[in-house]
């Protein structure tokens, strides 16, 4: 078990100490043991839906705690099998992905209709399966971005997965047949019983101004959330955000000058409280992104990430290129060491 303290070098003391002013923990409702019978069984979400997502919260080594570690593996088409496996082969064979969200204690994996339904018979019964059903292709010339659907919700029933995921690009031109579709997917899957995850991500080069991407806004990020909630999906995930201000920053939309002051600080942790607060203040778990792998920080920078989620009152992390681009020993240990902050009780929420 690596100690996570020192993990989190110079930042330990203000990360696992720090108290939320603006929205406060006593205002959410927080990720727990009970979280599906006490939150989600009072949806409208049928039996079938409630029991998948209970399958997934009692995988794994998280079982039992509210909290959930996921390994996604869709970067063969996102991006494109050799930038996402040349540092790692073995992964373009699907059972080994399975086999490391297995391995790594994961609650569940996440990728695409043709790795799941690759290895559905071995194992759809062994580690809870998310479909990711729409993605980004980046083999047309020149390079366009635009999420489109792969495959239809009654493929990812046939091949047995607990849920299904989509992505929506917000502020992309696409972004409203993109919401449209998605909001089709989830009712059909929750009409057959299946969970639904929402990939909340924001594309458009206008939101990169003066050297700062505010695509990774808290207050943007948070509204991508909020959209997402409304077509009743039942995780959100979304990057961290890392810094806040897009709204006035970009001059478009709307926003209240009190978000910016009493509600949020320049703090990480409070800046995820907003994006968890827009997820129904945690009646929708916010799941945030792992990131892209840079090499030896990785370690460090996944459990970074996991304390800001967990004591911000998110309910996980989706971890990826961390995991798998590296030795499989090291992409285990990377995973566990996600887990192990959720499992800490003394990382409490702030």
């Amino acid at each position: 078990m690596n100690d996570v303290q020192s993990l989190l070098g110079e930042e330990a003391k203000d990360l696992l100490t720090h108290t939320c002013q603006g929205i406060t923990k006593e205002e959410l409702i927080l990720p727990g043991r009970d979280f599906v019978d006490r939150v989600v069984a009072q949806t409208d979400r049928s039996p079938r839906v409630l029991r998948n997502l209970q399958s997934v919260f009692d995988h794994g080594r998280l079982a039992g705690t509210g909290h959930v570690s996921v390994l996604p593996v869709d970067q063969g088409i996102e991006h494109s099998a050799a930038s996402a496996f040349a540092a790692n082969p073995r992964y373009l064979d699907p059972e080994n992905i399975v086999e490391l969200a297995i391995e790594g204690g994961c609650n569940a994996v996440a990728s695409t209709l043709g790795v799941l339904g690759a290895v559905s018979r071995r194992y759809a019964h062994k580690i809870p399966f998310i479909v990711k059903l729409n993605h980004n292709e980046l083999l047309t010339y020149p390079n366009h971005y635009d999420q489109i659907m792969f495959g239809n919700v009654e493929q990812c029933f046939d091949l047995g997965a607990a849920g299904v995921g989509a992505t929506v690009y917000f502020g992309s031109l696409e972004s409203d047949r993109q919401l449209q579709e998605a909001s089709e997917v989830f009712a059909r899957a929750h009409a057959l019983g299946m969970f639904t995850v929402l990939w909340c991500y924001l594309r458009n080069s206008a939101f990169k101004k003066d050297g700062v991407d505010y695509s990774v806004s808290a207050d943007l990020t948070g509204q991508a959330n909020h959209l997402g909630v409304t077509i009743e999906a039942d995780i959100i995930k979304q990057k961290q955000p890392e810094n806040n201000g897009g709204y006035p920053a970009l001059d478009f939309g709307r926003t209240d000058k009190l978000l910016y002051g009493k509600l949020t600080t320049d703090h990480p942790i409070d800046l995820t409280r907003w994006q968890v607060a827009n997820c129904y203040m945690g009646r929708v778990g916010l799941i945030n992104s792992g990131g892209a792998s840079t090499g030896k920080g990785d370690l460090a920078a996944a459990a970074r990430t996991a304390v800001i989620n967990k004591r911000a009152g998110g309910t996980g992390l989706i971890t990826g290129r961390k995991a798998f681009q590296r030795p499989t020993g090291e992409g285990i240990e990377l995973l566990r060491t996600v887990q192990d902050v959720y499992l800490d009780d003394t990382i409490t929420v702030a």
